[in-house]
């Protein structure tokens, strides 16, 4: 069964085409790494799925067309997002963001602050006024409080310490091992994706040029077309 399908997804910026086929597909309960160098598509991938700009190609959830629909729409069907840059609500405290699009589910307060017991200690302090490690660890709770079916990770781990990394690497490795959510995550530690993917998919100028078990994923393939 799959439950995110993409089969020759195209976009464009404007006049500018950014990919040019891009194939992937999530199972439930699978996590898998979106890979590439930088400007490959990664990212316009994700836009591409949750309807943040047009596309062409078969995009589909749960065997639904995602083509045309609008991004709360998207949401709505189960897609949790973790984008790019930790967008958190910053005149907000925690407990608010976490609660603002909130969905009923597994995962409330308690359980997010298990997951992240930094956030359970201070619920009520501004998101603004937390570090970088804690706003990415909010911007994961709250898409985690939507109870998604599918979570997308966008550079969950960027330009953070390593022991932040670390703790939010874990929380990766935990919500595979616990809860059977199907994740999809981008990031350029190979190391790491390794350790977390059950597959994944290399991106090169907008399009899919390698696909497979991460376990297959030789020095010479990451050398070549991610750069490590």
């Amino acid at each position: 069964m799959t439950l995110l399908l993409l089969d020759g997804v195209t976009a464009s910026y404007g006049a500018s085409q950014a990919l040019f086929g891009v194939d992937l597909e999530v199972a439930p309960g699978e996590v898998v790494a979106l890979m590439g160098r930088n400007g490959m598509g990664k990212t316009t991938t994700v836009r591409a799925i949750c309807g943040m700009m047009p596309s062409g190609g078969v995009l589909r959830f749960d065997g639904q067309s995602l083509t045309g629909l609008p991004s709360h729409r998207i949401a709505s069907l189960g897609l949790g997002l973790v984008p790019e840059g930790r967008r958190c609500f910053a005149s907000l405290t925690v407990r608010e963001n976490l609660t603002a699009a909130a969905r009923p589910g597994p995962w409330d307060l308690s359980g997010i602050g298990a997951l992240f017991p930094r956030l359970a200690e201070r619920p009520h302090q501004i998101a603004a006024s937390l570090s970088g490690g804690e706003q990415q660890m909010l911007a994961i709770g709250r898409a985690l409080m939507t109870n998604p079916r599918l979570l997308i990770l966008d550079e969950a781990t960027e330009g953070l310490a390593p022991l932040i990394r670390a703790e939010i690497w874990a929380a990766i490795a935990r919500l595979k091992r616990d809860t059977g959510l199907a994740i999809l995550v981008i990031d350029k530690s190979l190391a790491e994706l390794r350790a977390v993917s059950d597959r994944g998919v290399i991106l090169e100028r907008g399009r899919s040029v390698w696909s497979g078990a991460m376990a297959d994923l030789g020095p010479d393939v990451s050398e070549r077309l991610i750069g490590v």
